[in-house]
């Protein structure tokens, strides 16, 4: 058991090394090149929040493998000479919170503060801005815990025959059981009657770790529920919209001028929000415009890159060519295997999940002949389904932010990803990792059966008074299932049109 522990030690520091160096790598390549050199401490706060989520997410499997340490030792206490993983999930996830409502609302504050104050006002700013929030939170979390801060298990009380202890030895394999005409030979329940109510208090970083799960679940539900649909098929049907041909010079002289009156246009749009925004006139007016214009700009930058890969230029002009036709047919593939995971993880929702009692365990089935094949395929089957889940969030929050008013763009793309939109991002994805996690150790509970997370995300959250109601009626899970359905009908209905060129933009008055 010692060298199993050992080499498991060994696997998580080469595994957090390994992500340090890939989030490292992702921030250099997406990095805008305004930011190049400078936001040292917005760059920190972003490879740190990366990690921190991945390796949270890689705990699950970490916590699968520690317990697997110990299952077959004859020593009772062998389990406690292992990894400390309920410490680790509470430190992680404690992090986790701090970084989602403190660190990173204070770097994005200062990131965004007025560009002509000093350092000493923009960060003076911040921190009046996070004290309020701390202050909020603080009272919030305080108050909630007094009043419903406590744990409801269900019990019932069970009952078995006894007999006196004999002089001699009376039971064999023909009479096993205690009695002669009774022949219980097991503890039964009594009536439901019996049941009574267990009630204890739950810690305070427990209770916070629920918090932050529940505020998680909630964007999971819809964010995930969306993107669980719309990455494979946003995938599938950009490969049908990709362009068939170059087209001729006359036609792309004909394009990018009309592309350069939009951009013309947006200049002087933008223009005109930074002097009502330098006059102090920001109201819902202001705020709608301003998301007007992100959405604008946004479609502006597909447009010219589409225009871009309709008449490639320079002497590789031909390799570019055959470069993007391979790009969209690597994102047919990509969708066609994404569809897949996609209709396995809601085939698994409803006959694991919704359907009581379940119809098959499904994937854990899956991921539990893997491991007998090889010890760490079922894992890694395992981390790649919860990431999945992770890179459903982040489509679907793209592409209701695309649509919705009230959710602010923060796109992510390669070589022009500003650092505010890097850590909007990094927080989302660290506040629906603990939802994920939930998520997955109850999907999972047959293949994550025992483990730690189990016991602060299944026995202790889905018994805390008030919140216990959401788990019990599979509010989240129903809400995941309803929204992915939807986006497929949307898609269904929608998504097979071409996108219509936009007119001539203006602001609402």
């Amino acid at each position: 058991m010692g060298d199993f522990n050992l080499a498991l030690v060994i696997v998580a520091i080469v595994v957090c090394i390994v992500v340090l160096i890939f989030n490292v790598y992702l921030l250099v390549n997406y990095q805008h090149p305004d930011d190049k050199n400078q936001a040292y401490f917005p760059k920190f706060i972003v490879v740190f929040g990366l990690s921190v989520a991945a390796i949270s997410i890689l705990m699950l499997p970490a916590d699968v493998a520690n317990r697997q340490a110990c299952r077959h030792s004859i020593y009772n206490g062998a389990c406690n000479l292992t990894l400390p993983m309920k410490d680790l999930w509470i430190a992680v996830y404690i992090v986790d919170a701090v970084l989602v409502f403190f660190i990173i609302p204070f770097a994005m504050f200062y990131y965004e503060g007025d560009q002509d104050k000093s350092i000493g006002k923009r960060i003076k700013s911040a921190i009046l801005w996070v004290i309020v929030t701390a202050i909020v939170c603080g009272l919030v979390l305080g108050i909630l815990y007094g009043l419903v801060g406590k744990v409801d298990f269900a019990v019932r009380h069970l009952a078995s025959a006894t007999t006196n202890f004999p002089s001699s030895w009376g039971f064999s394999s023909g009479q096993p059981c205690v009695g002669n005409n009774a022949h219980q030979c097991s503890a039964y329940p009594l009536k439901t009657s019996s049941e009574k109510t267990w009630t204890m208090q739950a810690t305070f970083p427990e209770y916070v770790v629920a918090l932050a799960t529940i505020v998680g679940s909630v964007l999971f539900a819809i964010f995930g529920g969306v993107g669980i649909a719309c990455l494979p098929l946003g995938l599938i049907f950009s490969f049908f919209h990709r362009p068939k041909a170059v087209i001729t010079r006359s036609q792309y002289i004909k394009e990018a001028t009309e592309l350069g009156k939009k951009a013309r246009e947006l200049k002087k749009a933008a223009d005109a929000l930074h002097q009502e925004e330098r006059s102090g006139s920001k109201g819902r007016k202001w705020r709608k415009n301003v998301k007007e214009v992100e959405k604008e700009l946004l479609r502006l930058e597909d447009d010219v890159k589409l225009l871009e890969e309709m008449y490639p230029q320079g002497e590789k002009a031909e390799t570019a060519w055959a470069l993007t036709v391979l790009g969209y047919l690597a994102k047919l593939v990509l969708g066609i295997l994404g569809l897949i995971v996609s209709v396995a993880w809601v085939a698994h929702i409803v006959i694991y999940l919704l359907i009581d009692p379940p119809l098959s365990p499904f994937l854990n089935e899956v991921f539990i002949k893997l491991d007998s094949v090889w010890g760490l395929l079922g894992t890694a089957a395992f981390a790649f389904f919860c990431f999945y889940l992770l890179l459903a969030v982040i489509a679907g929050a793209m592409m209701l932010g695309l649509r919705l008013v009230f959710i602010t763009i923060h796109p992510m793309k390669w070589g022009a990803t500003l650092m505010n939109s890097f850590l909007f991002n990094v927080g989302l994805i660290l506040l629906c990792s603990i939802s994920v996690i939930q998520f997955c150790a109850t999907a999972f509970g047959y293949y994550a059966q025992a483990t730690a997370a189990q016991e602060i995300f299944g026995h202790t959250l889905q018994s805390l008074r008030g919140i216990k109601y959401l788990y019990k009626y599979n509010v989240f899970q129903i809400a995941f299932v309803a929204l992915a359905g939807l986006t497929l009908v949307y898609y269904a209905a929608f998504g097979w049109r071409r996108k219509k060129p936009s007119g001539r933009f203006q602001l609402s008055s």
